[in-house]
């Protein structure tokens, strides 16, 4: 398991912090439903991936979720936003990490991105078909939907959502990360040393 300096214990709560207040700041995107809304929270992980590694990155989503949920709080005190939303992190920043490593050259990380999105969208449709929407309906007394009508919902609602919400995190994690790549680098470096 990799070890992390204090400095790196120290940035990985900032960033979660970071990300639990960018997670406050959420809007739906119409005509999707209101239930399904954007946040750029996965910003912070994707920077403590590049400085620290995937770890981090998954470490900051969990702290993030912890502290929306003890803070916060959830539709009848059931934690199925925030493991919903742990997961679509996830799944998109490890893809993230691991294609950027892998890719080099000049357009890596955006291809990387896109690498992310597609992840975490597929993936998300999946799960909430077998596992967020049957878990609303139940705990959450939602009107039962047929097999049909949550397969209309994920592929006509969740998917295109997810990778609209993963562009959008792309543009705006692009535009930052030109503003912040010497500094990003000059970390990683005073970090490897």
């Amino acid at each position: 398991m990799k070890k992390f300096s204090v400095k790196s214990f120290v940035a990985i709560g900032m960033l979660s912090s970071l990300s639990f207040i960018l997670m406050l700041i959420k809007f739906p995107i119409p005509p999707f439903p209101a239930w399904l809304t954007v946040d750029f929270s996965d910003i912070p992980a994707l920077i403590a991936a590049l400085l620290f590694g995937p770890l981090a990155a998954v470490l900051v989503e969990l702290f993030k979720n912890v502290l929306d949920y003890v803070m916060i709080g959830s539709e009848a005190g059931l934690p199925i936003g925030n493991m919903a939303n742990f997961l679509a992190g996830v799944t998109f920043v490890l893809p993230v990490y691991y294609v950027h490593k892998h890719l080099k050259m000049k357009k890596g990380l955006a291809l990387s991105m896109v690498a992310g999105t597609i992840v975490m969208a597929i993936i998300m449709s999946i799960m909430n078909y077998l596992w967020v929407l049957p878990a609303y309906t139940i705990l959450l007394g939602w009107d039962p939907m047929s097999t049909s009508a949550m397969r209309q919902v994920v592929v006509a609602a969740i998917l295109p959502f997810n990778v609209i919400k993963g562009l959008l995190i792309t543009m705006i994690f692009l535009l930052l990360y030109s503003r912040l790549q010497v500094w990003l680098n000059k970390q990683k470096t005073y970090k490897n040393a």
